[in-house]
């Protein structure tokens, strides 16, 4: 048989896009795949989007909670696969990519996870970008080299076991910190070419409006395990702070360059 896969989405008043994001994972042409959306108790019509699928998912819940990573660990506390993944309710799959994960997973079998490239992708679905994904390991990302797109990457349910849960703490940093405790475990290891999912950037996304958030708490996980304060991590975020009014202009200026359709 071929192994269990679960994909968890957390959502939270995202009805604009979460369609989109339920559709690219039912879509997926791998046969064993358990699918669960974790919902914050929207408000908006995303319970009556879910609702809609409610018969293709593995299970939900619409209910308060404490934010993105407390809805991704309830999902991951109830997840039966050998392979976990998590995609947000703004971003999608490519199709093909489940399948293109499990064979990379089959032909890596020392891998802690596998990882692909990925776009970036505007609110109507244009492709205005690619993420710059690229091999890493332990050293590299405690020195902030990450190139790892979380919607991309799929992991071992044996080593979340080990590692997880995510710090709750975490508001933006959640996944980099998992890959450092994967990563020192076992390698993660990238698949160069195919591109296996796309990050929606728009104007609500928190990359975009609280990406201040994300260095710092990188900052965290580097102190916590007894990183210097002369690291090179330190020196990029502070490089990364200097950079910040340019990167948030560019980043202006491809919002308004890619008007939302309505």
């Amino acid at each position: 048989m071929q192994p269990l896969v679960t994909i968890v989405t957390p959502s939270f008043n995202h009805e604009v896009f979460l369609e989109r994001t339920i559709q690219s994972v039912l879509n997926q042409d791998y046969p064993n795949l358990e699918y669960l959306i974790m919902d914050g108790g929207s408000t908006d019509g995303s319970v009556e989007i879910i609702k809609k699928y409610a018969d293709r998912l593995a299970g939900w819940i619409s209910e308060k909670d404490r934010g993105q990573t407390d809805a991704i660990n309830k999902g991951f506390s109830r997840a039966q696969g050998d392979i976990l993944a998590w995609i947000n309710s703004d971003d999608t799959y490519e199709p093909g990519a489940v399948t293109a994960a499990v064979k990379a997973f089959q032909q890596h079998p020392e891998a802690a996870a596998v990882y692909a490239d990925c776009n970036f992708i505007d609110e109507n679905d244009r492709r205005i970008g690619k993420f710059p994904a690229a091999q890493t390991d332990y050293r590299k990302l405690r020195q902030g080299y990450v190139h790892v797109p979380q919607q991309a990457t799929f992991f071992r349910n044996s080593l979340w076991r080990q590692v997880g849960p995510l710090d709750s703490t975490f508001y933006f940093a959640m996944d980099y910190d998992l890959w450092v405790r994967l990563a020192k475990l076992a390698p993660l290891v990238y698949l160069p070419g195919p591109v296996w999912a796309n990050f929606r950037l728009h104007s609500d996304a928190k990359t975009i409006v609280a990406d201040d958030r994300c260095w710092p708490e990188m900052l965290r996980v580097h102190y916590r395990d007894g990183g210097s304060r002369l690291g090179v991590i330190v020196f990029k975020y502070w490089l990364r702070r200097l950079a910040a009014p340019l990167i948030n202009w560019r980043r202006r200026r491809m919002f308004k360059r890619n008007p939302v359709e309505r």
